[in-house]
């Protein structure tokens, strides 16, 4: 395999893999949503409709996107903000162990804005 081959797979692994896990945060607060609950935390004062709206966006929206690399990297700042809430606003005063999943999505979503979504994507094609 050529060098530039292993790039491009990796780049697609690094948005799919955990985009795809992020579905599994961002599914029950889209249902939630459909089903009319909308309590959910306001970091933000607009609102817990309104908040949890952006957190399906950022947590399901997106990454479905990115999985599919679509528009990827605007599909990637969504889902970057959503992670930088969690880990300094939501999570702010837990404990390192607390906030290092949201930081683990946050520093990923970034690289993928930096980099693009590779060769393997809708984008591309």
């Amino acid at each position: 395999m050529k060098n530039n081959t292993l790039i491009h797979l990796g780049l697609a692994l690094l948005r799919i893999v955990p985009s795809a896990f992020m579905l599994t945060h961002g599914y029950p607060k889209l249902m939630k949503l459909i089903n009319g609950n909308t309590e959910f935390a306001d970091p933000f004062g607009i609102g817990q409709a309104p908040s949890l709206f952006l957190a399906v966006i950022g947590e399901f929206i997106c990454p479905l996107l990115m999985i599919i690399g679509f528009k990827t990297r605007w599909a990637a700042i969504p889902a970057a903000i959503t992670m930088f809430v969690a880990a300094f606003i939501a999570h702010g005063s837990d404990p390192f162990g607390r906030k290092e999943l949201p930081l683990l999505y946050l520093t990923i979503f970034v690289i993928i804005m930096l980099l693009g979504p590779g060769k393997y994507s809708v984008d591309k094609k």
